[in-house]
């Protein structure tokens, strides 16, 4: 299955890299590769992470990684591919930036 990492999560990588590297640059490259792994990783268990709470309706569900978490909507019926949208840290408001 294909995993497509959007627009505004590419912007988050970015963002995640770019704050961390301020005090660590080398964990800042290994930290995102991580995440961009764990995308990568969707495409065999999208299935196990659950819906975001209150918003199921929208079928966007999310995995935790660390202190973030990636969101994420199955696309098709069957499933084509997962769009990867946003990659959050856990303590951002989320409903505000996925769900405005």
């Amino acid at each position: 299955m294909i995993v497509q990492i959007l627009p505004d999560a590419q912007a988050d990588l970015e963002a995640i890299g770019d704050y961390l590297a301020r005090d660590n640059p080398r964990r800042a490259m290994s930290f995102v590769r991580e995440l961009r792994d764990r995308c990568r990783r969707l495409a065999d268990v999208y299935v196990v992470f659950p819906m975001v709470p209150r918003y199921e309706d929208r079928g966007v569900r999310h995995y935790v990684h660390g202190g973030h978490q990636i969101f994420y909507r199955v696309v098709g019926e069957p499933p084509e591919r997962i769009d990867v949208i946003h990659i959050l840290h856990s303590a951002r408001n989320y409903s505000a930036i996925l769900f405005p």
